[in-house]
C-alpha cells in the first residue's frame, strides 16, 4: 500500500474564487461549457471541490434563487426538476459521487433503513455491487438499523450479509488494487455496463491508488483503463471519467 498513486492530488495553485468564476463563465449563456467543468473538478481534490461548492453558493446564491423564480414565472415548471430531467442518469450519479458527499452523521433514517433492507431481500448474499454501496454511504448507526429490519423482512439472516462482507474483505486485504481492477473489468464485461461500480470506484479512489489500479488493470487485462472506458462509455459522461483517470 506504501507505493500507491493516486491520480487527483490538492491542486497547488488552487485559487476557490478564480474557480467558481470560470464555473460560473462556463454556465453563462446559451450552453454550457462543460469541457471547461470538467477541467476544474478533476483537477481539485475532494476538500478543494467542497469548499468551491460552498464559495459558489455563498456569492452566487442570492442570483441562482431570482433566476429560479424567473424561470418559473416564464416557463411555469420547476428549474431544478428541468435539470434533472435533462441531465442523464450516468453523469448525474457521477457528479454526485463526486461532489465527496458521504454520511459522517449519528442519525437514523428508519425509512431509508426499510428501503435499504426491501432493496437487499434475496440479492444481499449475491449482488456485491447494492452490498457494497450501502456499506459504503451510510453511517453505522444506519447501517444497524438496515440489519435488524433486513433480518425481520428478509428470507435470510444477517449472516448471509456478514459471509458476503467477509469474503470481498480477504480479497481486498489481499490485494487491494487488483481486486479494484477487477471489479472494474467485471463492470464493463458483457451487455450493458454497470455504471455505479464504475463511478463508485474511479472517484473513490482517485485521491488514494487510481493511478495504481490503472496499472495493474494495464498489467492483468492488457489494456490500459482509459481505452476500456472510451471503448464502454460516452458523452460528457466518459470525458469526466477520462479526465479522474488523468
Amino acid at each position: 500500500m506504501g507505493n500507491c498513486q493516486p491520480t487527483i492530488v490538492p491542486y497547488e495553485d488552487f485559487d476557490v474564487i478564480a474557480d467558481i468564476k470560470a464555473i460560473r463563465k462556463a454556465c453563462k449563456g446559451f450552453g454550457t461549457d462543460e469541457q471547461a467543468i470538467i477541467d476544474i473538478l478533476a483537477n481539485r481534490c475532494s476538500f478543494q471541490r467542497q469548499e468551491i461548492k460552498q464559495a459558489y453558493f455563498d456569492k452566487y446564491d442570492d442570483d441562482i434563487a431570482m433566476f429560479k423564480e424567473c424561470y418559473f414565472q416564464v416557463h411555469e415548471r420547476d428549474l431544478e426538476a428541468d435539470i434533472e430531467g435533462d441531465t442523464s442518469g450516468d453523469v448525474r450519479n457521477l457528479l454526485f459521487f463526486f461532489q465527496g458527499n458521504r454520511d459522517e452523521s449519528y442519525d437514523v433514517d428508519e425509512d431509508l433503513a426499510e428501503q435499504d433492507a426491501t432493496a437487499g431481500e434475496g440479492c444481499f448474499g449475491t449482488d456485491e455491487s447494492t452490498f457494497s454501496y450501502i456499506l459504503a454511504s451510510r453511517n453505522y448507526l444506519q447501517l444497524q438499523a438496515t440489519f435488524k429490519i433486513y433480518e425481520q423482512v428478509g428470507s435470510g439472516e444477517i449472516i448471509e450479509l456478514k459471509k458476503c462482507s467477509v469474503t470481498t474483505l480477504m480479497r481486498v486485504a489481499k490485494n487491494p488494487q487488483l481486486y479494484f481492477a477487477r471489479r472494474l473489468n467485471k463492470a464493463m464485461k458483457g451487455a450493458g455496463t454497470d455504471d455505479d461500480t464504475l463511478i463508485r470506484i474511479i472517484v473513490c479512489r482517485s485521491e488514494f491508488d487510481l493511478e495504481t489500479i490503472k496499472e495493474m488493470y494495464l498489467e492483468k487485462y492488457d489494456v490500459s483503463l482509459k481505452d476500456a472506458l472510451k471503448d464502454e462509455c460516452s458523452g460528457d459522461y466518459k470525458r469526466l471519467l477520462l479526465a479522474i483517470c488523468h
